[in-house]
């Protein structure tokens, strides 16, 4: 499946559970990072380590709290996809 695929089903799956038009945003936002940097890839062909590389390479110009969404965010997407 490719990520703008799973991101358009994460963001149903949010909306049915009443997430706030805000938190909605924020991670639509965080999708678009990630697709753009992975150039909306195969989830099947993502392992951590490249995720870890993702965090790493855009972790260097974050904020704590900035980083620390960007990794909820990452967990939460990837977690709603098993």
């Amino acid at each position: 499946m490719l990520l703008s695929k799973a991101w358009a089903s994460f963001e149903a799956d949010k909306r049915i559970e009443y997430f706030s038009p805000q938190t909605l945003k924020a991670y639509q936002l965080q999708s678009l990072l990630l697709i753009g940097y992975f150039k909306d890839e195969e989830i099947e062909f993502l392992d951590s380590n490249q995720l870890k590389e993702y965090l790493a390479i855009y972790g260097k110009h974050l904020k704590p709290t900035s980083l620390a969404h960007r990794i909820r965010f990452l967990k939460s997407f990837f977690r709603g996809l098993m």
